[in-house]
């Protein structure tokens, strides 16, 4: 098939490399010049582990191209996928501008029957006002569908080329059927491709990361009433885990969860039920102990140093998650900037993450080349991110760099009881 990607963000570059790879012919749309120019030298924007390697051979087999110019696209392609940001606005509202200014250009430029795609999320109801958009600008005849995605990231291309499951919404069987000759190829295990209208499709999204970040937030609680009671969270969460009806996913503690998706959802889902009249009270508490969550790391600091003032505290990891450098609300965000205010000095190290963490922090933080180099001098060291890197280190060379032993583990990635027979003053989540 012919297919339009407008958007070369996390989620357009891997939804368009994803299907070139499949053997469509894909054109990947940005009006960001200087994105598509960095693009066509086979270099990436972002960092996803494989996505790079596809992305040039699918581009060496002329299979997936990148252009700025979207009538041509558009004009060549059977399918368009809007795949553009969805910010956040000030009131916890998806801004739509961008999906609708794609729209309306798509509109513009359509010259035959064409399939339209919402790929960005989007609330409920988007769908139609993209169908009005294009129906104010042509007289083709065009289908609008929500195909929400369910990528991680960090293991995005497994997710799209094995799904779980494929979602469509659409309102007429002629779409229908395009789109799962599409998906076909992609579901041949037995992941269904699962038809419904396209409002209960765009609120899939919605809810299945609010749900996920329900449990997130769940199991944080859990880990700080266990801190009161003596229980170790790590015995309740195997144990609540083995349950056929909670399962074992999403029940770490930690600091929080992070990210382009779990905030931007949960507070989308939160705008989006108001304007309706209604008061999604567990979607409120959520945010309330996430928000909280994030600083609990710290506060374990204040309780054992009494002051930060004139501490250096080590930072492993900056990224939300591991395999990734997106640091959109990760905690490790919150976390140096609660720091900087007690008087403290951050010396940090990810694996990925620096760049992103120099434009948000320029020179207020060291930002080290190597995890050990940050431990130089420092009175602690706080892991923020559960790099695999940082499972199994040379903790004789940790307590050799650090001016004190003491380690905060924001991520309980490793055991209490090892740690201090290694001689560490050791602080976990829950334990």
């Amino acid at each position: 098939m012919k297919i339009a990607v407008v958007g070369t963000g996390y989620v357009g570059l891997v939804v368009g490399a994803c299907l070139a790879e499949n053997g469509n012919t894909v054109v990947c749309v940005d009006k960001d010049a200087a994105k598509i120019a960095t693009l066509e030298a086979g270099k990436m924007p972002i960092y996803e582990p494989g996505l790079e390697e596809i992305v040039r051979r699918n581009h060496s087999e002329e299979r997936l191209s990148f252009t700025t110019d979207l009538p041509a696209a558009v004009g060549a392609s059977e399918i368009v996928f809007i795949a553009v940001g969805t910010p956040q606005g000030e009131d916890g509202s998806a801004d739509l501008q961008h999906v609708l200014a794609v729209a309306r250009d798509t509109g513009r430029a359509m010259n035959k029957y064409t399939v339209v795609v919402d790929k960005s999320t989007v609330p409920v109801g988007t769908a139609a006002h993209v169908r009005d958009t294009i129906a104010r600008e042509t007289t083709q005849l065009f289908s609008v569908v929500s195909n929400p995605e369910f990528l991680k990231q960090g293991a995005a291309i497994e997710d799209f080329m094995k799904p779980d499951r494929v979602v469509i919404g659409s309102d007429d069987q002629r779409s229908a059927d395009v789109m799962k000759d599409l998906y076909a190829p992609f579901t041949r295990t037995g992941a269904p491709i699962m038809f419904m209208d396209t409002a209960s499709a765009e609120l899939c999204k919605y809810a299945a990361n609010s749900i996920l970040a329900t449990r997130i937030s769940f199991m944080n609680e859990i880990a700080n009433v266990c801190e009161l009671v003596g229980a170790d969270v790590d015995h309740v969460r195997k144990a609540i885990g083995a349950d056929r009806r909670i399962g074992s996913s999403f029940l770490f503690p930690g600091v929080g969860y992070g990210g382009s998706c779990f905030p931007k959802d949960v507070k989308a889902l939160l705008r989006s039920s108001a304007d309706k009249g209604y008061d999604f009270k567990i979607l409120r508490a959520v945010e309330a102990v996430n928000d909280h969550q994030k600083l609990r790391l710290v506060e374990k600091m204040e309780a054992h140093f009494t002051t930060l003032k004139g501490r250096t505290i080590a930072l492993w990891g900056l990224a939300f998650k591991p395999r990734t450098d997106d640091m959109r609300e990760a905690p490790a965000i919150p976390i140096i900037e609660r720091l900087l205010a007690a008087g403290a000095g951050v010396r940090a190290y990810d694996p990925e993450a620096a760049p992103t963490a120099r434009r948000i922090f320029g020179d207020r933080i060291a930002l080290c080349e190597k995890s050990y180099d940050a431990l130089a001098g420092a009175d602690a060291l706080a892991i923020v991110t559960e790099w695999n890197e940082f499972r199994e280190p040379d903790f004789s060379k940790m307590r050799a760099q650090l001016k004190s032993p003491v380690v905060f583990d924001g991520r309980n990635i490793y055991s209490p009881e090892q740690m201090r027979a290694l001689g560490f003053t050791y602080f976990s989540i829950g334990r």
